[in-house]
């Protein structure tokens, strides 16, 4: 007959082998529910189409979570939490506006949130904007926050296209503005033409803001420069007609109508056809391309321009050859009338003998804002 070893039975023994035990079952029960966590962590997530979520200031890991469940990006709150702290990141979670793609883990999730992949907002200022204008864009922006306290300078906003995060201050977008507006043109003055008619950086931006308002086409605006610089150079008054509107409006926008003759004649300090020189300053905020076109403008001995009824200009040295541009410019516009009123009767006649119909519903007004 065998005997046990009286050590085998001790009871520190016993409870030694019992530790063991228990540690290695705890140790797989843990690895286990690691594994299963982990699994669970990297599984694709609920949300059926991508998603843009606000997580408000102040908010806790549980108050983040029960967000991210009411907003359908996540289902498993226990584990995100779970996979927050093991990844020692909770004071990593921020709040922001946070875009999630279709079936997003919670590791992506996390992961999104904990490296603050906010959602970039962007905003696009267009050339030849009155700054009362750009502030009217930047106040009906609801991603932007705060009041503008003044309207800045006219001609001190560069028109160019902005990222901000939702939240961002509508005076911090103007800082950012008039930061890249004196960066831009201190370069450009840097490298100007010689023998420009123009002083200062600051008659620089009133001539380009003048090439602005005068074409929306790139290849035409240095010769709008040449002109302007020409008639400067000539002691001839400038004739602009974006400056009369600017006098009349004080830059809040278009007339809205045709320019009439007496508000030609009408004396406003930016009324170019009847001040010298150029006005006392821009009338709007012009883009880098009229900046650099009012700095190096094109070698021409051009004195006059005028539309050529197609979106563009006919240029010429002399008055002469500008009175028949314009002279063929009025035939031109008397066609367009003629076949837009003929256009017109035949619309009217067949509607006349059409039978009577149901009055259609009005399409709504076009609330875009423009220049």
């Amino acid at each position: 007959m065998i005997r046990r070893s009286r050590r085998a039975r001790h009871p520190l023994v016993i409870v030694g082998n019992a530790i063991f035990t228990l540690i290695i079952v705890l140790a797989v029960a843990a690895g286990g529910a690691l594994w299963i966590g982990k699994k669970r962590f990297e599984a694709p997530g609920p949300l059926q189409d991508n998603k843009i979520v606000i997580i408000p200031r102040g908010l806790g890991i549980k108050e983040i979570a029960d967000v991210l469940v009411r907003e359908s990006v996540i289902d498993q709150p226990l584990v995100f939490m779970g996979g927050v702290l093991v990844l020692k990141a909770r004071g990593g979670l921020k709040s922001g506006e946070y875009e999630f793609a279709k079936h997003a883990s919670l590791a992506d999730v996390v992961d999104t949130i904990i490296e603050n992949r906010v959602v970039q907002h962007t905003l696009t200022i267009p050339e030849g904007l009155t700054s009362e204008q750009i502030v009217a864009r930047l106040l009906q922006n609801d991603a932007l926050a705060g009041q503008i306290k003044e309207i800045p300078r006219e001609g001190t906003l560069l028109p160019e296209t902005y990222k901000f995060t939702r939240g961002t201050q509508r005076a911090a977008i103007i800082q950012r503005m008039q930061q890249s507006e004196r960066r831009i043109l201190q370069e450009i003055w840097e490298h100007r033409a010689a023998g420009l008619p123009i002083k200062t950086p600051e008659e620089l931006v009133t001539l380009a803001s003048i090439i602005e308002k005068e074409t929306g086409r790139p290849e035409e605006r240095t010769r709008v420069a040449a002109v302007f610089v020409n008639r400067l150079k000539n002691k001839m008054r400038l004739q602009s007609d974006p400056t009369i509107i600017y006098g009349l409006t004080g830059g809040k926008g278009s007339l809205g109508r045709p320019i009439m003759k007496s508000e030609i004649e009408q004396h406003t300090p930016y009324n170019t056809y009847v001040i010298d020189g150029l006005p006392p300053g821009p009338i709007a905020n012009p883009g880098r391309a009229s900046l650099e076109a009012a700095a190096n403008p094109a070698r021409t001995k051009e004195l006059y321009f005028v539309s050529d009824g197609k979106g563009g200009h006919i240029f010429s040295d002399t008055y002469e050859q500008h009175q028949k541009n314009v002279a063929h410019l009025r035939t031109l516009e008397r066609e367009q009338s003629a076949q837009k009123g003929a256009a017109e009767s035949a619309a009217d006649a067949k509607t006349a003998s059409d039978p009577p119909k149901a009055a259609p519903v009005p399409a709504p007004a076009d609330s875009r804002a423009r220049p």
